[in-house]
């Protein structure tokens, strides 16, 4: 976690509240302890049942539910705390080799998942994105990048080159802003992929190639270049000309 990054508190500035439910102690203790670094009050529950009376309670802003618990799963608990709280943002812990579990997940009507073994720091920007995303609040001033003539509101999310606008998708969104905080310095796949994904992809570097041709299309597209490859080295971005 980083303390240069803004705090997120709720639009009457009253810190957000979030609600961890996972049945190993541990893990909800380590998200509750970075989740109040980031400024945030947390409410911690083991069991479905009392997930489902602490939501009642606490009313958070977010929850980040386990899919497996003792008494029933996650799915059951979204359903019943949607009952009461219709528009919390809901983040699933799964396990990684789950692929049914995160699909049943996001169709039962949660918004995102992260898989086990995670990072705090991945748990924490997901749960940070569908905060703003459901009307939080940055205490700072909005936070624009510039290089060159390319301008990406860290806020709206809007990109434009030359007063262009430019269309992203999320993670091609998060690249370019990893490039536009740290122009003119090369950036190697592996801290890419660290900064980016926050997953140990091993031998597969190759997404990063992937998704910088991806931005090249529409960054670079019909412009003079400014998304670098150095060979063997990694990538760079510097103002065109």
């Amino acid at each position: 976690m980083t303390q240069a990054s803004a705090q997120l508190t709720r639009p009457d500035g009253s810190p957000l509240r979030v609600l961890i439910v996972d049945d190993e102690v541990n893990i909800a203790e380590l998200l509750s302890m970075a989740l109040r670094y980031e400024g945030w009050q947390t409410a911690t529950a083991h069991t479905g049942r009392g997930a489902v009376k602490a939501a009642k309670e606490e009313r958070p802003d977010a929850v980040v539910l386990d899919m497996m618990l003792p008494d029933f799963d996650g799915m059951e608990v979204l359903r019943r705390v949607r009952a009461h709280h219709p528009d919390v943002p809901v983040l699933f812990l799964t396990a990684r080799d789950s692929v049914e579990d995160r699909v049943a997940g996001l169709t039962a009507g949660g918004d995102d998942y992260v898989t086990k073994p995670f990072s705090l720091e991945e748990v924490v920007a997901r749960l940070r994105g569908l905060m703003r995303r459901a009307g939080a609040s940055d205490r700072r001033e909005s936070a624009v990048l510039t290089v060159g003539d390319l301008v990406l509101d860290e806020d709206s999310h809007e990109v434009r080159r030359d007063g262009e606008e430019i269309a992203l998708t999320a993670t091609e969104f998060e690249l370019l802003r990893f490039l536009m905080r740290n122009p003119r310095r090369v950036l190697s796949k592996a801290q890419i992929l660290d900064r980016v994904w926050n997953y140990d992809f091993g031998g597969q570097a190759n997404v990063v190639e992937l998704y910088i041709s991806y931005l090249r299309k529409k960054v670079d597209a019909g412009r003079e270049p400014m998304i670098h490859t150095m060979r063997g080295a990694g990538y760079v971005l510097k103002p065109a000309g």
